[in-house]
């Protein structure tokens, strides 16, 4: 309980929250340092300057406010609610997305989907009937054989899975990871698979080879519970080992023997769907390739592999229908377009933001919250074209990020100490509900971000979605359907919720899967009615010209993005990211350990400088380095100018056709020794 004139020392987790067990991960300890850093948003700004300058008038609440009610209303007249985007990371998003809706707009995204999770999410959908969510309803905990293909476990630090992923060593379970860099996972496998960068498909499609002609697949499970078999029999009989050896680089023998190592311990194995699974433009067939394979191990429902989350049902707070939107983001696309997305690609709608032949673009508002879109979105360039075309744009954050150098109005945010957010009802092994309540006052003239939208409904006229006298009211209220209260919760944050729905399949008896055929299909229709292939296809990508280099990319522990690169704790554990480089390399271009280069890709784009890390876990075809360096904003007095920015570096971009998602790792780097 915070008592006036004390000091925050040390942040603990609840030992209830199964999220966490208690154990906080590196970002999690040090979130002190987004509430003391010294450089956070302290006041409400408005633009005196091109968009772009950092340069604003300190204004107050009610003139921001204001001013933002005033353009919102301008935009609703001149071109209709419809032409309002927001783009949302992080459950403090919920509030301004109820914000959104009720003006008229249903141009909502998160930069998390297209750039991130999207594909995935689409190829479970199509195979199993339901995707993966967050956190991923992965039973590493019980797992025997855990295979990571993309997946940099130890170092995203997604904190359930690191800890359920130490108990799987202790355990002795084998671990399996596919990647071109000796990642932290990697050193703790049985098995390294150093593939070539963007032949994953082939290799997914010569496992599921080896599974099917060595019959080693799950065939009781695949008889009940698949639709499929044959047609997918019959396509991978020529994806043999021997086929994906001069693609993947990897020897037959070690094909084969690690499909063996998950047969051996099917279904008791998980073939892990990764997080971040926008790649190569043809994301959703590659992770269908990773369901498909799931399926034939018999993993999915099954104890080891991929259970069925539990999740608390919270009435909500009720509110008034929301009004029906003139127009979506589905009206822009040209028929067949992302025929799978569920919500719009982020750069969707920073192109719909963009005017044509002289007509005014669709979107002519961005609502930014807690996402820097210039670091976000790919092929930045489009993204400052649009900013400086919009007749609005604010940005709710914490910290002076790039995004809010081109807003009209900055509003500063609290962080999540001093503030409450919704509840947290995320799916898992046992149906719970979190409270995150403020441990100290707002500092400076920083708001929650529940008082901002509530505040500009009610001078939008809006007031009726926003029926709660104040936070406290809105929770009580939820709480209390549930047989719990505010009091209850303040107390002791974390509630279980009482659920008997299996985490897994029945012994005896049917099951349906939310799919059409109500199996899990390993053939897909739907993917074939509008023109795909219905059974993943390998096709092969660029390889980098000589002398350059695929340019990878992955997270640190010590930071999340670029949202903690200034935070004082964190930035004494990383103050600048590194690029990794093989010993042949740094032998050709002549480069020594610790020295800085510059990275120019093929469209000459140049990183800032950026120090070197020589080692054999790189690939000597790829180069790698951690994203969410290189900030530009003087502001960011601790971040400002470390490190390189991977993320301008990729001017060219690969869409997944089937849901819009833009694949990254499609950009090619040469190294410039710093003198020259």
């Amino acid at each position: 309980m915070y008592r006036e004139g004390e000091k925050p020392w040390k942040i603990v987790g609840n030992s209830q929250d199964l999220y966490s067990h208690g154990r906080l991960c590196t970002r999690g300890t040090g979130g002190l340092g987004a509430y003391l850093d010294e450089n956070r948003l302290k006041v409400p700004l408005i633009r005196t300057q091109k968009r772009g300058k950092q340069v604003f008038q300190e204004v107050s609440w009610q003139t921001a406010l204001d001013f933002i009610a005033e353009k919102m209303e301008l935009i609703r007249k001149k071109y209709g609610a419809h032409s309002l985007a927001l783009f949302s990371h992080g459950i403090g998003g919920t509030w301004f997305k109820t914000l959104v809706k009720a003006y008229g707009s249903r141009n909502i995204t998160a930069p998390s989907y297209a750039q991130c999770r999207g594909p995935r999410e689409e190829a479970f959908k199509l195979t199993f009937g339901r995707g993966l969510g967050s956190p991923e309803n992965t039973d590493i905990e019980n797992t025997r054989c855990l295979v990571l293909i993309g997946s940099h476990i130890g170092e995203n630090l997604h904190n359930g899975q690191v800890q359920e992923f130490a108990k799987a060593q202790e355990r002795g379970a084998t671990i399996i990871t596919v990647d071109p860099r000796f990642s932290v996972a990697a050193s703790k496998s049985k098995y390294w698979l150093p593939i070539r960068p963007s032949t994953d498909l082939a290799l997914l499609l010569s496992w599921m080879h080896v599974l099917i002609y060595d019959e080693l697949y799950d065939k009781k499970y695949v008889e009940k519970y698949t639709i499929g078999f044959q047609e997918l029999k019959k396509f991978v009989k020529k994806f043999t080992p021997e086929w994906a050896y001069p693609i993947t680089s990897l020897e037959p023998n070690l094909i084969r023997q690690t499909a063996r190592e998950m047969a051996k311990h099917a279904p008791s194995v998980l073939v892990h769907p990764s997080r971040h699974t926008t790649w190569y433009g043809d994301d959703t067939q590659r992770c269908r390739a990773v369901a498909i394979l799931n399926a034939l191990l018999g993993s999915w429902g099954r104890k080891g592999g991929f259970y069925f989350p539990r999740k608390a049902h919270v009435p909500k707070y009720p509110i008034p229908k929301f009004p029906k939107p003139l127009k979506t983001w589905r009206d822009y696309l040209a028929p067949g377009q992302f025929p799978f997305a569920s919500l719009p690609p982020a750069n969707l709608l920073r192109d719909l933001s963009l005017p044509k032949e002289g007509k005014p673009a669709p979107i002519q508002g961005w609502l930014v919250y807690a996402t820097n879109l210039p670091l976000t979105l790919p092929q930045p360039e489009k993204t400052y074209q649009a900013l400086q075309n919009l007749e609005l744009v604010v940005a709710v954050d914490i910290l002076p990020t790039a995004i809010t150098g081109w807003a009209d109005v900055v509003l500063p945010e609290c962080t999540y100490l001093e503030r409450y957010d919704d509840l947290r009802i995320s799916p898992g092994r046992e149906a719970q509900v979190a409270l995150r309540m403020p441990a100290f006052p707002p500092k400076y003239q920083s708001k929650p971000g529940w008082w901002i939208a509530k505040m500009l409904a009610k001078k939008l006229g809006l007031e009726k979605y926003f029926p709660w006298r104040d936070i406290e009211e809105y929770l009580d209220y939820r709480l209390k359907k549930i047989g719990s209260s505010l009091k209850e919760m303040k107390r002791i944050g974390v509630k279980t919720l009482p659920s008997n729905s299996p985490l897994y399949l029945p012994e005896e008896g049917d099951f349906s899967f939310p799919r059409p055929s109500g199996k899990i299909e390993l053939y897909c229709k739907d993917l074939a009615a509008f023109g795909f292939d219905p059974l993943p296809s390998y096709t092969p990508h660029p390889e980098p010209p000589e002398g350059y280099f695929r340019l990878l990319y992955g997270r640190t522990p010590a930071h999340t993005f670029s949202r903690t690169i200034n935070n004082p704790l964190l930035h004494e554990l990383m103050p600048e990211n590194e690029v990794w480089i093989h010993p042949q390399v740094a032998r050709r271009f002549g480069i020594r350990k610790g020295e800085y280069v510059r990275l120019k890709n093929l469209d000459g784009v140049v990183s800032l400088p950026v120090k070197v890390k020589i080692t054999e876990r790189i690939r000597p075809d790829s180069v790698f380095m951690a994203h969410g360096f290189g900030q530009m904003q003087k502001q960011l007095t601790r971040a400002y100018g470390k490190g390189a920015n991977d993320n301008g570096l990729m001017s060219r971009v690969a869409v997944d056709p089937i849901m819009g998602g833009t694949g990254f790792r499609v950009n090619f780097v040469t190294l410039e020794r710093r003198s020259s």
